[in-house]
């Protein structure tokens, strides 16, 4: 190969490095800040994405989507949904059950000039139908890919209660047998006052429930962490191969074609 194609090559090399430059790596990191023997949370079903996925409205009938978060935390509607909907879209779940003071954490690959909005959800326990979420994306990036929100915290009185679900303590999730729910037909609101009526029930975690909870207590945080992507060990051994080449060719003196 003459000097000037290993030239193209790493110049084609630099060009693919340069092409992931707005790629991050972000380490989402969740945290359960309710009081002690108060709520749980369900595993977090986390996209990153262009803002087409609208997975509830307020004051409207709930979707199939969020549906399958609140009504047992399994999400997989949700998940298809926005695969659906937005087919680039970096998705995932962080944890699994979260009791009082547990955290997870996970990291994705986002692209954050095309797949930089964020949205989330999952169930609340004990309920029948209760999540916390968001019906729009939230803009986590600036224009030049700098991470603008490091942490999103939810309090109670951001609750929501989708409405699909018949208020009953024995068919509630983690009180009671979630199979035996009943439809409701009513539509998303917010609602955390109801949670105390599960007050002195035994969850499925053996403790006591008791909600503790005021429209101001933190229940939820989310961090955002953001670091760049490592240049891949093959890309940078491959670099370095190409100019020791054209090092060693010049010093034997090849003339180049």
């Amino acid at each position: 190969m003459s000097v000037i194609r290993l030239l193209v090559a790493v110049s084609a090399l630099s060009a693919a490095t340069l092409s992931h430059a707005d790629v991050r790596q972000v380490t989402v990191r969740v945290e359960n800040l309710a009081p002690s023997n108060g709520i749980a949370f369900a595993p977090l079903h986390v996209g990153f994405g262009n803002g087409s996925f609208d997975p509830f409205n307020l004051g409207q009938t709930a979707s199939a989507p969020i549906i399958s978060v609140a009504e047992g935390g399994a999400g997989g509607a949700w998940q298809s949904a926005f695969a659906a909907t937005d087919p680039g879209a970096v998705r995932g779940t962080i944890g699994g059950l979260l009791l009082a003071g547990a955290s997870a954490s996970q990291t994705f690959l986002v692209n954050t000039d095309n797949h930089g909005i964020f949205s989330f959800g999952t169930m609340v326990v004990p309920s029948n139908d209760f999540f916390i979420g968001n019906d729009s994306g939230l803009r986590l990036f600036d224009q030049h890919g700098n991470l603008t929100v490091n942490s999103l915290t939810i309090k109670a009185s951001g609750i929501w209660d989708a409405g699909s679900e018949v208020f009953d303590p024995s068919a509630a999730a983690f009180v009671g047998n979630n199979s035996l729910r009943t439809p409701q037909g009513s539509v998303v609101a917010l609602n955390f006052a109801e949670l105390a009526a599960f007050n002195g029930l035994t969850t499925a975690a053996g403790y006591v429930f008791s909600s503790n909870l005021s429209a101001a207590t933190d229940v939820y945080r989310i961090n955002f962490e953001v670091s760049a992507v490592p240049e891949p060990a093959s890309a940078g051994l491959l670099l370095s191969g190409l100019l020791g080449v054209i090092g060693l060719r010049k010093f034997r003196g090849v003339k180049a074609d």
